[in-house]
């Protein structure tokens, strides 16, 4: 398992904050916690099931732009 953190422009509340987790959720071997007060989430994820770039997708599917 790879950790990341990933910072996410936008979920500055609990509620966006999981729209975020429960869309990493749905990927195989991703295991996401968003931190809505630093406008952060941080993934652990199975590099050989999911790329780098698909958990960012993911993310700015739901809205909400990975920074950096």
């Amino acid at each position: 398992m790879k950790n990341e953190t990933l910072k996410v422009e936008g979920t500055n509340c609990a509620h966006l904050s999981a729209k975020v987790e429960k869309e990493l959720g749905k990927l195989p071997g991703v295991v996401a916690k968003a931190d809505s007060n630093a406008n952060r989430v941080k993934v652990s994820y199975d590099e050989s099931a999911v790329a780098m770039e698909r958990l960012a997708d993911a993310i700015e599917g739901v809205g909400y732009p990975v920074a950096g």
